[in-house]
C-alpha cells in the first residue's frame, strides 16, 4: 500500500546536531554514536529534546553521505564541540510516512518523489528522515519514518 503523500506548512525547527560523513553500511553505527553524543550533552545540561530524532542527507552518495544527525530541542541550548545548533528550516515541504523496516524506505522516497513531479513541484535542498518510534523497541514492520522534503 502507498502511504498519502501531502504539502505542508512547516515551523523552524531549531536543533543540535552532529555533522559527518559516512557510508550507507556505516550509517546505524554512526547515528546511534551520535544520537548517544547529543543526548549524553543534552543530559549534562539538563535538557531533553524537544521531539523525536531526525536526520538530514545534504547528498545521496550512498558511499559518502553528507549527514546532520540531530533532535530537536528549544531555542537556546548550547552547542559543544562537535555538537553544533542548526534547524530543519520553516518553508512548505512535501512529505509522506514510510512504515516498515528502514531498508525499504527507498520505495518510500520513490513514491514521494513521484508525487512531487506530478504536483508539478521541485524539491530544493536536503531530505529528511524524522523517526518516530524506536527500533530497538519497535518491530521492523511497525517502524515509523516522516520524510519530508522542502518544495521550491
Amino acid at each position: 500500500m502507498k502511504s498519502i503523500c501531502e504539502t505542508v506548512n512547516r515551523e523552524t525547527m531549531p536543533s543540535l546536531v552532529v555533522r559527518t560523513r559516512c557510508s550507507i553500511e556505516q550509517l546505524p553505527e554512526v547515528l546511534g554514536q551520535s544520537y548517544q553524543r547529543i543526548l549524553a550533552h543534552l543530559s549534562s545540561i539538563n535538557r531533553e529534546p524537544a521531539g523525536p530524532p531526525y536526520v538530514g542527507y545534504h547528498n545521496e552518495d550512498m558511499q559518502d553521505l553528507d549527514l546532520e544527525i540531530g533532535f530537536p530541542v528549544g531555542a537556546d541550548v548550547a552547542a559543544e564541540d562537535e555538537i553544533m545548533a542548526s534547524e530543519i528550516p520553516a518553508g512548505r515541504y512535501a512529505t509522506t510516512m514510510h512504515i516498515g523496516p528502514y531498508a525499504e524506505i527507498a520505495e518510500s522516497y520513490e513514491h514521494l518523489t513521484s508525487w512531487v513531479e506530478q504536483q508539478l513541484q521541485r524539491p530544493a535542498g536536503s531530505a529528511y528522515e524524522i523517526y518516530l518510534n524506536d527500533p530497538a523497541t519497535t518491530p521492523e514492520e511497525g517502524l515509523q519514518t516522516l520524510i519530508i522534503f522542502p518544495l521550491a
